[in-house]
């Protein structure tokens, strides 16, 4: 059992979740050797919320990510997002579902080498038939408080690695969708690219992004406003930044981390 100071806070539930997880089940291998990489997760995330969802190792919570973001399937339960049942779109719905209401960041960018910055960001807007004038007018928007503007008619290959990743924060969240979903965006960054990048979406959602970010790393985790912890498939702990500094948020995320056997650095 986890010692007292480190159990679950008990946070209040959003009342119109923009993502809501029902008993998510995902299962792996035959009935002889079942690997339950997801046991019954439930979650509610509100809209506005910055969630960051840790763990150790096999602990499912890339799965949960790939679940959320349709990329994989659960076996069992309901994921609903702005009330959409996700689980139950068929494959030409998903295309479409995950154009318009969902924004990725990855942890290798994954811009096109053939788009300059400026074509990468408007790509999906372009795909959805947006005017010429709106295209411009949205990038230009993302793009200055992303602070990209000075790479927009660069490709990748011309991009450092930071300004590689806010592109493709900036891409993400062009188009306005429901939920922002990052998965371990500062793994291939150097501290100073990752401190930029994690202000940035900080600065996105202080602007009104819902973003959800899986994450190893106790130092990324505290730049959001509400830290879930998965263990063996399951939820072991979740804690509310609240009123803390966010040196005050990382000690304790540190305490959980210590607990399951992980490590982050220093927040100073």
């Amino acid at each position: 059992m986890a010692p007292a100071h480190i159990r679950p806070e008990k946070p209040a539930r959003p009342d119109r979740p923009v993502l809501s997880c029902q008993n998510v089940e995902k299962l792996y291998g035959s009935r002889s050797n079942v690997t339950r990489a997801l046991d019954g997760v439930s979650l509610d995330v509100a809209a506005g919320e910055y969630v960051a969802i840790m763990g150790p190792s096999g602990s499912g919570k890339t799965t949960l990510l790939n679940c959320i973001s349709t990329i994989d399937r659960p076996t069992s339960g309901h994921i609903y997002v702005d009330g959409q049942d996700i689980t139950a779109l068929r494959s030409g719905q998903l295309s479409k579902f995950r154009r318009e209401r969902l924004g990725f960041v990855f942890q290798d960018s994954n811009l096109l080498d053939t788009l300059t910055a400026r074509e990468n960001i408007a790509l999906a807007l372009t795909i959805n038939h947006v005017s010429a004038k709106e295209v411009t007018a949205r990038v230009t928007g993302v793009a200055e408080r992303l602070g990209v503007t000075d790479v927009l008619d660069k490709f990748p290959h011309e991009m450092s690695g930071g300004q590689k990743q806010r592109v493709a924060a900036a891409r993400a969240i062009v188009t306005g969708p429901s939920l922002v979903l990052a998965d371990e965006p500062t793994g291939a960054l150097d501290s100073k690219n990752s401190r930029r990048l994690l202000e940035s979406l900080e600065a996105m959602n202080g602007a009104g992004a819902t973003i959800i970010m899986v994450t190893h790393d106790s130092f990324a985790a505290s730049y959001a406003r509400r830290a879930l912890f998965l263990k063996d498939g399951r939820i072991f702990n979740e804690i509310v930044r609240g009123s803390k500094t966010r040196k005050q948020f990382f000690d304790q995320i540190m305490d959980v981390v210590s607990f399951l056997g992980g490590e982050g650095a220093d927040v100073r």
